[in-house]
């Protein structure tokens, strides 16, 4: 970790998250994450607080949690967005979505068309599900939204719900004081919420009682919620501007996931994440961890691209390619001192099946891996050429 000067006494950093890892950046930008340690950058993301460089009475430096406000008005701040109030006449509006491309953060790579869907699906008001292979930035994109327009946001992890009556209504509770009363949930509040956006993560894992309690509230002719449990059956509208933010993952290969019915589909936009090429991938490795050594961060992308691309084939020899969050947590473990073909035995050996010895798809991946980090001596799978043809 980089060692503080004096010259830092009053550098105020807000920490933000991107695929796990927590970076700090001052109001203008400047990247401070090598000089603050992990759990610290951690805990002022979590606390919602600010980090301030300050001198204690002996005299050391340290970073020390501050209102999230001192680093609002810190001096010098740079305007980072056009705009996040929507124009509501026509003309002013389709100007600000087809704008909007500056909105998008550094480290999510996303198509300048498919952005542009995705700020003018929330500008509408229109309810999205982001689609795509797993580790493809999915709920990443969900959440740079939400940054870009500045909206009040609320998550809930719908794979994650045993109770999808008691996350999305509420529940009835007893005290000697109250007697039975109703306590409606975070959900009720969400959707009474004006522009928020309510990220409904991981859709095709939900309960079906999930699905039918969001049908009358994803429904653009409806739009309400009936509280059936309390007093009254209140009905709550969704309030205006509110832009309900889907992540489903479609397809065989999800097993403990529903197939989602057609009538829930039709109630959302599709914005569907592309897997990253092998410079997407590189690209967004490097911007992430500055501090790696490119060239291996570059073998990284190029070894996850590889797999994407024999998976697809027509008789391919592994069923799976490497996602964006393995390679993510490949160049994390990089960073953390340890080598390559260490990385690649925690994060991506497991992941493929060792049955049929030479034949498997475990040896395939290895012999992948081995034109990145053996002296030549080992069968090669690739030539040099079909490697740069790959990463083209």
């Amino acid at each position: 970790m980089k060692k503080l000067n004096k010259k830092m006494i009053g550098t105020v950093v807000k920490v933000d998250t991107i695929g796990g890892r927590y970076f700090a950046t001052d109001p203008k930008g400047v990247d401070y994450t090598s000089y603050i340690y992990t759990n610290t950058r951690k805990k002022a993301h979590e606390n919602n607080s600010a980090l301030s460089v300050v001198e204690t009475s002996t005299g050391k430096l340290r970073w020390s949690p501050v209102h999230m406000d001192v680093y609002g008005s810190a001096k010098n701040v740079p305007k980072v967005k056009k705009s996040v109030d929507v124009p509501s006449e026509h003309t002013d509006a389709v100007s600000f979505i087809h704008e909007s491309y500056d909105l998008k953060p550094d480290g999510l790579v996303m198509s300048e068309l498919k952005w542009k869907y995705l700020i003018r699906s929330a500008v509408r008001g229109k309810n999205i599900m982001m689609t795509g292979p797993a580790g493809s930035g999915k709920t990443m994109a969900s959440k740079a939204l939400v940054t870009a327009l500045d909206r009040p946001d609320f998550y809930f992890n719908l794979g994650a719900t045993q109770d999808p009556r008691s996350t999305l209504i509420g529940n009835t509770h007893f005290n000697k004081e109250d007697g039975t009363y109703f306590a409606e949930s975070l959900f009720v509040k969400a959707i009474r919420t004006p522009n928020a956006v309510v990220l409904l993560d991981e859709l095709t894992r939900a309960h079906p009682d999930a699905w039918n309690i969001l049908m009358t509230v994803l429904d653009s002719g409806q739009r309400y919620l009936r509280l059936d449990e309390a007093d009254g059956c209140e009905t709550v509208s969704v309030a205006p501007g509110v832009t309900f933010v889907a992540t489903a993952n479609i397809g065989n290969e999800y097993t403990a996931t529903r197939v989602l019915d057609k009538a829930l589909i039709d109630r959302f936009t599709i914005v569907e994440m592309d897997l990253l090429n092998a410079e997407e991938e590189t690209g967004l490795l490097t911007y992430m961890y500055p501090n790696v050594d490119g060239g291996v961060l570059k073998d990284v992308g190029t070894i996850a691209h590889l797999t994407r691309v024999e998976s697809k084939n027509e008789n391919p020899r592994i069923d799976n390619g490497i996602s964006t969050r393995t390679s993510v947590e490949i160049a994390s473990l990089l960073y953390d001192g340890f080598a390559l073909l260490e990385a690649a035995e925690i994060t991506i050996y497991p992941q493929y099946d060792d049955t049929g010895g030479v034949d498997s798809e475990r040896t395939f991946v290895k012999q992948i891996i081995q034109k990145f980090i053996s002296d030549g001596s080992d069968e090669e799978l690739f030539t040099d050429e079909e490697i740069e043809d790959a990463t083209k």
